[in-house]
């Protein structure tokens, strides 16, 4: 027997999946997005650039499947779909800005699987691609809080908000919080941090360490050290969001682990969750258009969704309106010499978009019944040798036990009653 790779997993019930989707999908319509797809291969090249050297992705996470002479001949599955997205903007020259799209599907990172985390993973990704406003960030997080509050009617997460400021005040606060560290972490943060400390000091934020986490309780706080222009653009973020109804706590430790991201960062989270709590994420990326290529920079912002994790939180809402499936006719031929009748009259139904499904293997009669309640069928279309003879079926509901016969000619009518 062979086994799914680790880190996957197998699909068998798409209601919720797509139900996820479908609501996006049309959410994300209403707020005047248009939907687009890229490629699951990109060069390991683009993701160097984008999300920095020394980010856990780029360093141990990137499933690099054809390395090349050259680092730009490098072939990887795509670990997430900003830089992507931000890719077919350059390549593609769109003039139209501000560029609002959002695209699904897998992404890859070579992680260890754990609640709500896998290897090959599922997310909708959202970009605003040339709007420098912080108030389309206020018109981006409101539209991802109705989106969980209103379409898919669940209320037990929390909303994280921070602020990095512009790319000097991020310089400038870097320099502060790595002295901080040289003086108040010394021998008393871990070897990873010591590493991070030097090639990418504000992901110490993210340590799960506790005996780190009591040093950073101290830590300067970026939101301290921001520029005039800055300080009156978060501070308009806060007050904006509560003046549309948005709940949020600051939390000034949030940076996200992707280097791209600059001003505005934010997180949904939730407790059903575990450790790892975010389900939704994002933030400001000001400076990556023109990292990647573009002539001139787009301040951008975008977040990705995580469609397994949200799955996890909505398997625990009970009064989500999922689809239900349509009602299943199935046809039961009682011999072999009905079976013909059987197929003739189940294309019918199918031609008139009613589910119909054909039991075709000559079991017996008290078998095919039992399959058919076991298939949820709510009708069954009985075809014996005297209906034959008649031209016409036994129709029995199989919630009601009603049964009657109908003719051929009358089934369609009769079941769209």
């Amino acid at each position: 027997m062979f086994s799914r790779v680790k880190g996957t997993q197998d699909f068998l019930d798409l209601t919720l999946f797509n139900f996820i989707i479908d609501k996006a999908k049309h959410h994300l319509t209403t707020y005047h997005f248009t939907e687009i797809a890229t490629p699951i291969l990109e060069s390991v090249a683009l993701f160097k650039r984008s999300l920095g050297l020394y980010t856990d992705v780029v360093s141990k996470e990137m499933f690099i499947i054809a390395a090349g002479e050259h680092d730009e001949e490098a072939i990887c599955l795509r670990p997430e779909a900003t830089a992507p997205i931000v890719r077919a903007f350059v390549e593609n020259n769109v003039q139209q800005t501000p560029w609002k799209v959002f695209t699904w599907g897998p992404m890859f990172r070579y992680e260890r699987p754990q609640k709500g985390r896998y290897r090959q993973f599922h997310q909708i990704s959202m970009e605003v691609i040339g709007s420098k406003s912080v108030m389309q960030d206020v018109q981006f997080i409101k539209m991802l809080d109705r989106f969980f509050h209103e379409q898919l009617s669940f209320n037990n997460y929390a909303l994280l908000l921070n602020y990095l400021g512009c790319s000097q005040d991020r310089i400038n606060y870097e320099a502060i919080l790595k002295k901080f560290l040289d003086t108040q972490g010394a021998g008393k943060i871990d070897e990873l941090c010591m590493i991070r400390k030097e090639k990418n000091v504000m992901r110490v934020f993210d340590c799960k360490n506790p005996q780190c986490q009591e040093v950073y309780k101290d830590a300067p706080l970026i939101t301290d050290y921001l520029c005039p222009a800055c300080e009156v653009e978060w501070k308009q973020l806060q007050e904006m969001l509560q003046l549309l109804s948005v709940s949020f706590v600051v939390k000034p430790t949030l940076v996200r682990g992707l280097d791209y991201y600059n001003k505005t960062v934010f997180e949904f989270t939730s407790d059903e969750l575990g450790a790892q709590s975010a389900f939704c994420a994002g933030g400001r990326y000001d400076q990556l258009v023109a990292q990647i290529g573009g002539k001139e920079d787009q301040p951008s912002l975008g977040a990705a969704l995580g469609i397994e994790r949200l799955m996890l939180i909505l398997q625990q809402v009970n009064v989500l309106p999922l689809p239900q499936l349509p009602p299943l006719h199935v046809i039961i031929p009682v011999t072999q010499e009905q079976t013909g009748v059987a197929l003739i009259l189940a294309d019918e139904l199918q031609a008139h978009s009613l589910a119909t499904e054909v039991l075709v293997d000559g079991e017996s009669m008290k078998s095919m019944m039992r399959k058919a309640n076991k298939l949820g069928a709510k009708f069954c279309l009985i075809i014996g040798a005297d209906e034959q003879n008649a031209h016409e079926v036994s129709v029995k509901n199989m919630v009601t036990g009603e049964e009657k016969r109908v003719p051929q000619v009358e089934v369609v009518s009769y079941l769209s009653l």
